[in-house]
């Protein structure tokens, strides 16, 4: 079986330093806002390009949290409305309607996945007060139309990096764009730790505070509690892991584009939809490759063949959020180019430790669907 992504042997490909740090945390008896954490705040702001990191509990709670301090801050306000890509991982969604803001949905490019940047003034109103752009399988979604609107209308710019670590436009790291930056450390992100956790990443030094001090109860100093806050630290374990997995990143994530470049090359299976990238790859750094998605009108009789096959694989995502049951409000919106993704898009294995026959077995497989399932 190629798995889709074997999170042990990422693990192990770590040892003995994984080990070593998780040790050093343990014994150190500071478990919580501690060295550790400290320690990959810095690297990790210094690695994205920004002033400050604030470690949280997981990517979902970070961008809750920038929208939380915005509200606390004055600068937005209940039934407040965030533009957001109507395609997006749904937690970019619950961010803003846990808030009480008002998501508002946007169509992505079909060829890129990321919010289409020329749908965006058409849906901003009196009361948009930001735009959430979502960097969508590892892909840059930053675009100077984009920056142009935030602008030009006074909108917050807040990024959902949750997927792209690493990744880089016009000479800057994506998490450094915006006005603040969500991150997810989940265990199958690029940069992974062994279990929930996250950071936020933002040049802004008061957004900075109030975001410390909301995810530790609204404190700001123990017991004097100025917000009625969140519990979403990041823990010394995950950091000392976060640090030691931070060193690797960067010749990881060039490892998934030698991947995604041979994927490119060598499926030829006119069935087959390839993932819209300008050439070479490898030589790219707006993408780091977080999943490698294919798109067929034929998913589910591919994946079953692949399955059949020995290869996993998964699907991301299945039900767009306007057609989830938590927004039934949107069940009746119709969004085709979002539906359309939504309903052909599959992901093939990729990651660091995937070798070069498991890479070229999927290749051969998947072009033979085509005689196989003709």
């Amino acid at each position: 079986m190629i798995k889709f992504l074997d999170l042990q042997k990422i693990t192990e490909s770590y040892e003995p330093e994984i080990s070593q740090a998780v040790a050093t945390a343990v014994k150190s008896g500071w478990y919580l806002l501690g060295d550790e954490t400290k320690a990959f705040e810095k690297e990790y702001s210094k690695y994205i390009g920004t002033k400050h990191c604030i470690g949280v509990a997981n990517g979902l709670d970070a961008l809750r949290l920038i929208l939380r301090a915005y509200i606390e801050m004055g600068a937005m306000k209940e039934g407040d409305e965030i533009i957001v890509p109507a395609n997006t991982y749904i937690a970019s969604i619950l961010a803003i309607s846990d808030n009480r803001l008002v998501p508002v949905l946007v169509e992505p490019d079909i060829n890129t996945y990321n919010i289409d940047p020329y749908k965006i003034e058409n849906k901003i109103t009196t009361l948009t007060r930001g735009i959430m752009i979502v960097h969508l399988y590892g892909q840059n979604g930053m675009h100077p139309e984009i920056l142009r609107l935030a602008e030009k209308y006074n909108l917050k710019l807040i990024e959902d990096n949750a997927q792209a670590h690493g990744c880089y436009y016009d000479g800057k790291r994506t998490g450094s764009f915006g006005d603040a930056s969500g991150h997810s450390f989940y265990p199958g992100k690029n940069l992974g730790a062994l279990g929930d956790a996250g950071a936020v990443t933002t040049n802004d030094n008061e957004l900075a505070e109030v975001i410390r001090a909301l995810a530790n109860y609204g404190s700001k100093k123990k017991y004097e509690n100025i917000y009625q806050g969140l519990n979403s630290r990041l823990d010394e374990i995950q950091a000392a892991v976060l640090r030691v997995k931070l060193l690797r990143l960067d010749a990881d994530n060039q490892h998934r584009r030698e991947i995604a470049q041979y994927y490119i090359d060598h499926i030829t299976n006119p069935e087959i939809t390839l993932p819209f990238c300008l050439p070479p790859v490898a030589c790219r750094l707006d993408h780091v490759w977080h999943l490698f998605v294919i798109r067929t009108p034929q998913r589910i009789k591919l994946q079953a063949y692949l399955t059949e096959n020995g290869i996993q694989t998964l699907i991301h995502y299945p039900i767009p959020p306007h057609k989830q049951l938590a927004y039934k409000v949107w069940n009746r919106l119709s969004l085709p180019i979002t539906e359309k993704i939504h309903y052909e898009v599959l992901s093939l294995p990729i990651s660091p430790v995937i070798t070069e026959s498991e890479v070229e077995s999927v290749v051969q497989i998947i072009n033979e669907f085509q005689i196989i399932g003709a």
